[in-house]
């Protein structure tokens, strides 16, 4: 386990890859929060978005998370404990004001950049404010 990548995986440097290419900037391996493991794998500081590139077995993806059948109990129990942290690292960074978007290792590369930049762009449009006038 130990020997497993966390970091810069052929599915985050794909992302990252075209991300780059669509001329959008960001933060890699950023630490979003003191406690343990809360590291985002690519952070725009600018419009406070986090995503998170989550590989199918580590994460136990619907589609192709797979239980494997030796020691089953303690990888159920680590799964679980994976997901149950993605959630909290959700709500904490939620909580902070901060968008989060969390994308499986086995989508394409180029919707998963699409998806991440349209959410971009979305947030850093300014929230139109409307005035509200005294009708009397």
């Amino acid at each position: 386990m130990s020997a497993t990548g966390q970091r810069d995986t052929s599915a985050e440097l794909s992302i990252r890859r075209r991300l780059h290419a669509l001329g959008l900037r960001y933060r890699v391996n950023y630490l979003v929060s003191s406690r343990p493991r809360r590291t985002a794998d690519i952070v725009f500081t600018n419009v406070r978005l986090a995503v998170f590139v989550d590989g199918c077995f580590w994460h136990g993806c619907p589609e192709h998370g797979t239980w494997p059948k030796a020691n089953a109990q303690f990888w159920k129990s680590k799964i679980e404990a994976n997901r149950a942290r993605d959630r909290d690292t959700d709500a904490l960074l939620n909580a902070k004001g901060w968008a989060v978007l969390r994308v499986w290792e086995h989508e394409d590369p180029d919707v998963a950049a699409d998806r991440i930049a349209d959410v971009y762009e979305n947030l850093k449009r300014p929230i139109p404010r409307h005035s509200v006038r005294d009708e009397t």
